[in-house]
C-alpha cells in the first residue's frame, strides 16, 4: 500500500525587534524558549536579508545548538525588489513556489525576516501564499509584533485598526495623505498605524504635528522591547504643550485616531 508523502512544515520564525540597534538584549529576552528550540533545528530557511539570518541563528546557536552548522545551513533570499513594497500582491508576478521545493520534499522550513514576524510589514505573504498552495502546512511561532506591541502600548482603539504602511516622503503629498488618513479616522474610529525609516522619523513627526488637527490623538512608539523604549501617546495639543522628546533613531511605529 502506498503512502501519501509528508511535506515538511513552514515555520514562521519571529526575531528579535533590534536589528540594527546598539543595545540589544539577549535572544532569550525576546524570544519564548519554544521559539528559540524550534529555529534551533531547523536547516533550510527563507529569508528578507541572509546576513541578518546568519547573525540571528548565531545567537540562536549561543543558547541551544544548530541541528545544522552555520555554513552548512540553506539560506534562500526572497528577491530584493520584494522588500520595499511588500510581496503580498499576487499581480506583481512572483511565483513562491519554488522556494519551497524543500518543504514539498519533506523537510521543514523557516521563514524569517530582519525583525519581528514575516509577512507582517515585511516580506513572505507570497511564501505563505505559495505553502498553502502546494498544500504545506503553515505554522506562526509565538513571538514580537511590533504593530501589535504599539498599538496596546498606545491607548488607542484597538478593535478597528488598520496598518497603511509608509506615507509618501514628498511634503505635499505626505500632508494630503495625512489629512486623508485623520478624516478615515475621525469618520470611522479607525486607528492608523504607519511606519518610517528611522532616519526619517523626525521628518515624519513634524508632518503631523503641523498638519493633524489639534484634538486628533497621535501616538509614537520608538524602540519596542529595547531597553531605550519610549512611548508618548496624546493629543497634538498635548504634543505642542509637553514637547515629547523621544528616542525617533530607533524603529518607530506611528499611530493616529480620534
Amino acid at each position: 500500500m502506498n503512502h501519501p508523502k509528508r511535506t515538511g512544515t513552514l515555520y514562521l520564525v519571529p526575531t528579535p525587534l533590534d536589528f540594527g540597534c546598539d543595545a540589544a538584549p539577549g535572544l532569550s529576552a525576546a524570544l519564548p524558549e519554544a521559539t528559540i528550540a524550534s529555529a534551533a533545528r531547523l536547516t533550510h530557511w527563507i529569508t528578507e536579508n541572509a546576513k541578518s539570518t546568519r547573525a540571528f541563528l548565531k545567537r540562536v546557536d549561543a543558547t541551544h545548538p544548530l541541528a545544522a552548522a552555520l555554513q552548512a545551513q540553506h539560506i534562500t533570499e526572497l528577491p530584493r525588489q520584494l522588500h520595499k513594497k511588500g510581496d503580498h500582491d499576487p499581480a506583481n508576478g512572483f511565483d513562491a513556489r519554488p522556494l519551497l521545493a524543500a518543504a514539498v520534499a519533506g523537510q521543514d522550513v523557516g521563514l524569517v525576516s530582519e525583525a519581528g514576524m514575516p509577512a507582517i510589514a515585511d516580506p513572505g505573504a507570497s511564501v505563505v501564499r505559495a505553502a498553502h498552495a502546494l498544500g504545506v502546512p503553515v505554522l506562526p511561532l509565538v513571538g514580537p509584533v511590533s504593530l501589535m506591541l504599539a498599538l496596546a502600548a498606545s491607548g488607542l482603539n484597538g478593535q478597528h485598526f488598520a496598518f497603511v504602511g509608509y506615507l509618501p516622503q514628498e511634503t505635499s503629498a505626505r500632508g494630503q495623505r495625512i489629512r486623508e488618513l485623520e478624516a478615515l479616522a475621525h469618520r470611522t474610529g479607525q486607528t492608523q498605524l504607519f511606519i518610517e525609516t528611522p532616519y526619517r522619523n523626525q521628518a515624519l513627526l513634524q508632518g503631523l504635528l503641523a498638519t493633524l488637527k489639534p484634538a486628533t490623538r497621535l501616538a509614537v512608539c520608538c524602540g519596542v522591547t529595547l531597553p531605550q523604549q519610549a512611548v508618548f501617546s496624546g493629543t497634538v495639543a498635548d504634543w505642542t504643550k509637553r514637547h515629547a522628546k523621544l528616542p525617533l533613531s530607533l524603529p518607530s511605529v506611528f499611530l493616529m485616531g480620534p
